[in-house]
């Protein structure tokens, strides 16, 4: 895979999954079960509390991350916070009311789709000290030294050149800013069959990479004090059930049953990371 075929997928299918969430459509294409439901269970199990998953805007949450960086960011008021591939602006509803209204989020994302999604949940939130603008996470489009925390959930790993993502994070920190990171990374090889899917990649399995490897693309952006806050099982099951997740693999003619579910979700894991710039 290219990284222009695997941006052009990413842009295309969570275009589709924003356009489908903002219109309702997962409700009547999957009268048997609840998205938001799905999407809360595994927002719990990644490490969000009930009030953080009660709080952001409906349509917000699309329970596709795998941990919560947030968590141990240690953000302040008055604090601007970056988060990378912000999507529908889930993470980003949960950082606003931290930073306060003397503080700003700033959302990027390379999806017009999500973006328009993000802005209508912070219309409907009111969150005045939210912002979404269009971005590739490989060449942010923002001034350096502008950061005092730039936090991310399961998207790096969407990128084919993790080194370039932690570069340019490293340059719109202010000296002395935090990364606060959410991503998986592999304990064994995953077979070819993922690895070489495109919906795998989608599904933020198939980019995953050995855990050395992930934190050397780290250090080498200059990153300092790297450190893996928790390590946990990746809940692969749940987001392989998830109706958005099997709609985007059904459309990519990819399947995985129960047994090969289990199979990839014992080879992945869960990080959080932080580091000092």
């Amino acid at each position: 895979m290219d990284t222009t075929t695997v941006k052009k997928s990413v842009i295309e299918s969570y275009g589709k999954l924003a356009k489908s969430t903002s219109s309702g459509l997962f409700s009547k294409l999957f009268a048997c079960c609840d998205p938001t439901a799905n999407a809360n269970k595994v927002g719990e199990k990644i490490g969000y509390s009930k009030e953080e998953l009660n709080a952001v805007p409906k349509g917000a949450n699309l329970g596709v991350g795998c941990g919560n960086p947030s968590a141990f960011a240690k953000i302040k008021k008055g604090e601007t916070v970056v988060d990378l591939g912000s999507g529908a602006g889930f993470d980003a509803f949960i950082v606003a009311p931290i930073v306060g209204e003397n503080g700003k989020v700033i959302g990027v994302d390379l999806s017009d789709d999500m973006l328009k999604l993000a802005n209508k949940n912070a219309k409907q939130g009111s969150y005045g000290n939210v912002e979404f603008v269009k971005g590739d996470i490989e060449e942010l489009p923002l001034n350096a030294n502008i950061a005092d925390h730039i936090i991310s959930n399961c998207v790096i790993n969407l990128s084919l050149n993790k080194g370039a993502v932690y570069s340019e994070a490293y340059r719109v920190l202010k000296p002395g800013g935090k990364l606060s990171i959410s991503d998986i990374v592999l304990e064994r090889e995953l077979p070819d069959f993922v690895k070489n899917s495109l919906a795998g990649h989608i599904a933020c399995v198939s980019g995953a990479e050995k855990l050395e490897d992930y934190l050397q693309y780290v250090k080498d952006a200059g990153f300092k004090e790297v450190k893996v806050e928790t390590k946990t099982e990746f809940p692969l099951e749940l987001m392989l059930t998830d109706p958005q997740v099997m709609q985007i693999a059904k459309e990519m003619d990819f399947d995985l049953d129960s047994e090969q579910a289990k199979d990839i979700a014992a080879r992945v894991t869960s990080i959080s990371l932080s580091a000092i710039k």
